[in-house]
């Protein structure tokens, strides 16, 4: 045997360089590695159960707020929340729902006309934006002649790959695939109507999971949270218990101070907005508040809808709607956001944007809407596992 050098880190025992020790530490590599490309292709149904985990977290912070007023059972208090809940979603839809219907058509109207405009205008100083034209075209379905190809493009859907897919071999090829793009292909030979149906279908499929989820998760968060621990080392459940506190903590309050936020720039836009007279100014507040989830995009997207829709009625409603809206974001971004989400959710502007684009990359538009509830857990994982587990210091 070798002398072993001064300071040298301590060999090995024999018995861990075994052949049956590197098998198995071979068969450890290969699992980690299949449990990571299963996670792979399963990333749209574990981020729909993270969509759901999150509307657990609402629930289970309702319940808990109920509990201060009603000393009664969590059960009670739960269905109490849940059945309130309903009710709201209930009357908003059969009071309000007409009214948002109608604006969204006469808005989406607007929006196409207003789109053509400035399409038209960037042509005549030689710009030309793909983007513009086709969301110019997507309003000439009931009215004028179709763009060129488009009928065309509808009978052949290219799938995710770029690749022409159709009738039965579509649909065969899709099952293989994806629900979402099983969906699709069924909908290229059904035709527009049964493709329709059976996106709403998927949409509320979805909606039923996440809510199913939910309240599954509200009704008995601790064996959840107990269940989670039981995989972890006796010595160490101290510590995952932390972390599993520390992230239902940190999203509960993003939470509720984001909907806080967010039913503020609803109410200011649509006020603001209805005193200058802009058309549909409902819709117009009610999708700036619920785009100001997604942060950075989503309320630009918000600005340059109002800017299109304010378009019709003239240079100064759109001077008006841009006061109104920057007006809102520096209410959002110097009052609300500091005061509500400070305690919940410290992560630079830089660092949000960033880490939206690199979900939104790799999931799509389902890693854009959860990117901050996504690094919120991100952050307690860092701050609980490394910076105080790993370099024993104190998280900031």
């Amino acid at each position: 045997m070798k002398p072993q050098a001064p300071g040298a880190a301590p060999l090995p025992p024999a018995a861990a360089r075994t052949p049956r020790a590197l098998a198995l530490a071979g068969i450890a590599v290969v699992a980690f590695a299949a449990l990571l490309a299963l996670a792979w292709l399963s990333a749209a149904t574990l981020l729909l159960i993270f969509a759901g985990s999150l509307f657990g977290v609402f629930l289970d912070g309702l319940t808990r707020g109920l509990g201060h007023v009603l000393p009664v059972r969590r059960s009670l208090r739960l269905a109490i929340a849940s059945v309130a809940l309903a009710a709201c979603t209930v009357g908003l839809v059969a009071f309000g729902g007409a009214t948002v219907a109608q604006q969204g058509r006469d808005l989406g109207q607007t929006i196409r006309q207003q789109t053509g405009t400035v399409s038209e205008w960037l042509k005549a100083h030689g710009l030309d934006v793909p983007l513009l034209n086709a969301v110019e075209g997507t309003g000439q379905e009931g009215g004028g002649e179709p763009a060129s190809g488009q009928a065309e493009k509808t009978n052949k859907p290219e799938d995710g790959h770029g690749q022409k897919s159709g009738g039965l071999a579509g649909l065969a090829s899709g099952a293989l695939k994806s629900p979402g793009t099983l969906l699709s292909d069924a909908g290229s030979v059904l035709g527009p109507a049964a493709s329709v149906i059976l996106g709403l279908f998927n949409a509320l499929g979805n909606v039923l999971v996440i809510v199913f989820l939910g309240v599954a998760f509200a009704a008995d968060p601790g064996s959840y949270r107990d269940g989670l621990l039981r995989f972890v080392p006796p010595r160490h459940r101290w510590r995952g218990a932390k972390v599993l506190d520390g992230m239902g903590e940190t999203l509960r309050h993003w939470l509720f101070g984001q909907l806080v936020t967010m039913a503020v720039i609803f109410l200011c836009t649509w006020a603001g907005l209805w005193f200058l007279g802009v058309g549909g100014s409902l819709i117009l507040g009610l999708q700036a508040g619920l785009l100001a989830f997604i942060p950075t995009i989503g309320p630009l997207i918000a600005g340059i809808v109002i800017l299109l829709a304010s378009l019709a009625t003239g240079l100064s409603a759109v001077l008006g709607a841009l006061g109104v809206y920057l007006a809102v974001q520096t209410l959002e971004s110097y009052l609300l956001t500091p005061i509500i989400q400070k305690r919940a959710l410290d992560i630079p502007p830089a660092t949000i944007f960033a880490g939206q684009l690199l979900l939104g990359v790799l999931f799509g538009l389902w890693g854009i809407a959860l990117a901050l509830p996504l690094l919120a857990v991100m952050k307690v994982l860092l701050e609980q596992l490394y910076v105080e587990e790993t370099l024993g210091e104190e998280a900031s």
